[in-house]
Parts: structure tokens; sequence; C-alpha cells
């Protein structure tokens, strides 16, 4: 038989032993256009085939477009797992607050198979806050990953656009292959997180037992105890200028604020039984804590004025100021570590343009 086009016309139709079961059926009528020599081809002869059939030929017609097979031609760079898997090893993302917060891996990048691919670059940049100038720091870097600590994306985006500075920072970072990874309250509530760092900061040399202001509940296996803020309760009663001073020496900043009941210089010889330390904006996790001093990033005004009135001294660091100390402290040694051990080569660099917005100046 020698074709030249095959027509193919088809229709769907129930038998009626099919309408009982609901069996869809397919009637095909086959025709050819030009010479047809087949002696044993009827172009008006019904032809069946199950709708079963039918889908496994179209299966098999669409395989190199199916999920599967698209999937296979992207992946996260090996380099890029191995900075998530650290950060979740030692703070999970079970550990973040999720009912509010956003963590874990926000911006990916690809790594495509093919002989063009070019691994990513073992470099990763941590800062706290993710802005274009820090996204323009980790390209000149050659970071291929960076560990920000607040999240760039908290809610939902409809569109991508260069319309300001966020959603620019994100096309930035993916046009150059730069995944984002957040942390945030995952590391707030990590047993060894930003909030013991907070409170070696405050008590300095001074020893006491520690406990977290609220409980993380159902806290995965190892890490019994977690949860937000943390209550040091002295061995021995300190004083208020002693908190005053290892605040000043641990953060690098000269100078402080602070909400007193008594505004006299006779503040700084308070004896101090507690104090209760909570990162960024931390009123509503310390206030019920019933502390002498209250350490954190920033309070509103009448938050200040409840303090001072229930005899609470209150210092404020501003927000980012009393958590980047442990970026550049503790985390950014910790991923090295790890890392290198990981992956040859890795380097972990501390960004050096983040800074808080706000700033002391003497007029």
């Amino acid at each position: 038989m020698s074709l030249k086009l095959l027509r193919v016309s088809c229709s769907r139709r129930l038998t009626p032993k099919a309408a009982r079961s609901s069996a869809l059926l397919w009637t095909c009528r086959f025709s050819l256009s030009g010479s047809q020599t087949a002696s044993n081809f009827h172009p008006t002869t019904p032809r069946y085939c199950s709708s079963a059939s039918t889908s496994l030929s179209a299966s098999k017609m669409a395989a190199p477009f199916s999920a599967a097979a698209a999937h296979a031609d992207y992946k996260l760079p090996s380099f890029t797992q191995k900075v998530v898997d650290v950060m979740r090893k030692h703070f999970p993302e079970e550990l973040a607050e999720r009912s509010w917060d956003n963590v874990g891996l926000l911006l990916g990048n690809l790594e495509t198979g093919g002989s063009e691919t070019k691994s990513a670059s073992p470099v990763v940049l941590v800062t706290n806050d993710l802005t274009y100038a820090v996204a323009k720091e980790a390209i000149a870097k050659k970071a291929s990953v960076i560990v920000a600590y607040h999240p760039i994306i908290f809610s939902g985006l409809k569109s991508i656009t260069s319309k300001d500075a966020q959603q620019a920072t994100l096309i930035l970072l993916a046009s150059h292959g730069i995944a984002v990874y957040s942390p945030h309250t995952a590391l707030d509530t990590a047993p060894n997180g930003i909030n013991a760092w907070l409170a070696d900061a405050a008590t300095g040399s001074a020893k006491g037992t520690r406990a977290a202001a609220r409980l993380t509940a159902n806290p995965p296996e190892g890490f019994t105890g977690a949860g937000a803020g943390l209550v040091v309760t002295f061995d021995e009663p300190q004083t208020a200028g002693h908190i005053a001073s290892s605040l000043a020496a641990a953060t690098g900043h000269k100078h402080l604020t602070v909400a007193t009941p008594d505004r006299s210089a006779t503040w700084r010889e308070r004896p101090v039984k507690s104090v209760a330390v909570c990162a960024g904006s931390g009123w509503d996790v310390i206030k019920d804590t019933g502390a002498d001093v209250f350490v954190t990033g920033e309070v509103s005004h009448h938050s200040a004025l409840k303090a001072v009135q229930d005899g609470i001294l209150l210092f404020t660091l501003f927000h980012s100021n009393s958590e980047r100390g442990f970026l550049r402290e503790r985390l950014v040694p910790l991923l090295q570590g790890e890392l290198t051990a990981l992956e040859a080569g890795a380097k972990v660099y501390m960004s050096e343009v983040d800074r808080d917005p706000f700033e002391i100046i003497t007029v």
C-alpha cells in the first residue's frame, strides 16, 4: 500500500454496554488521499479504540515535554544545597514562627544539564538585610548564595518588576544566578542562635541560669528548650551600669538608648537580678517575663512608657544592631567551618555594606 496522506476523523460515542459502565470509546474513520492500493482498506469501516490506548499513544508523543523530562533539565546547584543543609542542621526551619514568618530558600538558582554547565562558585555572603547594595556586593564577591537573616520576600508577590528596590533586587540576583536563604525566627529561637549571643552581650562575664522567654511547641529532636527570647537570672546581682558597658563593648557602639524609671545618674548603680533579651522588635516576647532589665532592638513609644511605669529599665540598640553581631561573630565562622569540610575552596563573607538605617549623630 502506498500512501500520500492519511486522514483520521474521530468522534466519541457510547456503546449500549459501555453506556452502563460509562466507558468512553472512540469511533475513527480513516480515509486516504492520493493513490490507495490497499485492497483491504475500507474508508467507511468504523475502527474502535479505547481511550486508554489513545492516551498511551499521546503520552509517548508528549514524553519529551512531560513534567519529569522538564525537571531533569534543571536542578539546584550542589553548593547551594550544601548551604541550605548546613543552615537547617543548626537552625531547623521547624523552629521558625511560621504563622507569620517566611523562612527557608526564598530564591533558588539553577544548574542546568549539558556540557555548557558551570558549577556555582562556592561563595556565601551573609547579611542582616538584603538591599540592592548588598546584592551588588554579592555579585562583586562572586557569591552564588546569600544568607540573609531578614526575608526579602515576606508577603506574596503578584509580579516582579523594577518598580521598587525589593523587586529590582530579586531581578538582579536571579539574573546573576544567586540564591537567597533566610533563617529569621529559626535563628531567634535556636538555643545557640541570636538571642544566646545577645544574652552574652548583655551579661558579659556574669554567670547565671538561662531559660527561653517563650518556649517553642514541639521542637525537633535535639532542640529541647528552644524558644523566643531569653531570661538570664544572675547567680549574683549585677548593676545596670555593668549591663550597659557589656552591651556597648559587644556591639561596638558608644551610644545606647535607655528608658529608666529614674532619670538621675544613680540608675547605673541599680541592682539587677535578672535581664530579659530579645533581638529585633522583642517587646511582645519579653514584656511579661518580670525581669528587672529588658534588652531589645526597638520598642514603640507606648511600650517604653509602660516599661518605666512598671519600674523596668529598658535598653534598645536599634533593630538590626541587636542582630548583626551574631551573624558576624558566630554564623560566619560556623558556615565557614562546615562548608570547608564539604566543598574545597568554600568562602563565607560578612557583608561590608549592610547596616542599620538609623544612626546617632552629634549636631
